[in-house]
């Protein structure tokens, strides 16, 4: 089994070691050094492998904001459709790509509704299948190209719990997503622009009345897509 088409794939970056050990050596700089200023960050490489490699080493969360002097992450409590993500919390992702997204929208100057998963196929084994991203916001705002330059904290896991499993269609997915009740205290953070972000020309646009309608009807049908 696999989830539809319309879920994209994390690009495959090369098998590089100097650059993995780049990586790590700036990983342990930008923890030395805290999170007051952003990393500096001059690796060939993109921004965005960066943060997949410190994501998947598995010690740390991402949360991206607009935001690029936040101190300290207090709970809050999110309009969300599953039970997991409506709750009073920090939340946070396993993952490097999916804050990004959260990263550079421009949700200030542009109203919009999101939808939008990261998530690994359980495939029956202790190894996760390769990550699984949808992204879209409302179609209106999507003409606007809503984009602004952003921040992608990284914080301690501590806290966090992490979302169960979950099935989508007939699929069964470990989402990235994880949540703390309790304020987080980042320990590094890393600038961002638009252009970092790999998938920009494919986020969608979603009507937001018919997807409101459908997810009323079929709350267990994320994404609600057009498409099967």
């Amino acid at each position: 089994m696999k989830l539809p088409a319309y879920w994209m794939t994390r690009p495959v970056p090369p098998s590089d070691r100097t650059t993995s050990a780049s990586f790590d050596r700036l990983l342990e700089q930008a923890l030395a050094n805290g999170p007051d200023e952003p990393i500096d960050y001059r690796i060939p490489a993109p921004k965005w492998q960066f943060l997949c490699h410190a994501a998947d080493r598995g010690r740390l969360l991402l949360h991206g904001s607009g935001d690029p002097a936040i101190s300290r992450f207090e709970p809050r409590q999110p309009h969300d459709s599953s039970e997991f993500g409506n709750r009073h919390a920090v939340f946070a992702a396993s993952d490097g790509l999916w804050p990004m997204y959260y990263a550079i929208l421009d949700r200030d100057h542009h109203p919009m509704s999101l939808i939008n998963g990261c998530a690994r196929l359980d495939t029956g084994s202790e190894r996760l299948g390769e990550p699984h991203y949808y992204f879209s916001i409302s179609a209106q705002a999507l003409k606007q190209q809503p984009w602004r330059p952003g921040t992608v904290y990284l914080l301690p896991t501590g806290t966090f719990e992490l979302q169960p499993r979950i099935r989508v269609g007939d699929v069964l997915v470990q989402p990235a997503q994880w949540a703390s009740p309790l304020p987080v205290t980042p320990v590094a953070k890393l600038a961002v622009q638009p252009e970092d972000f790999p998938f920009l020309d494919q986020i969608r646009g979603h009507d937001d009345e018919r997807v409101w309608a459908r997810a009323a009807a079929d709350p267990d049908g994320f994404p609600w897509h057009d498409e099967a």
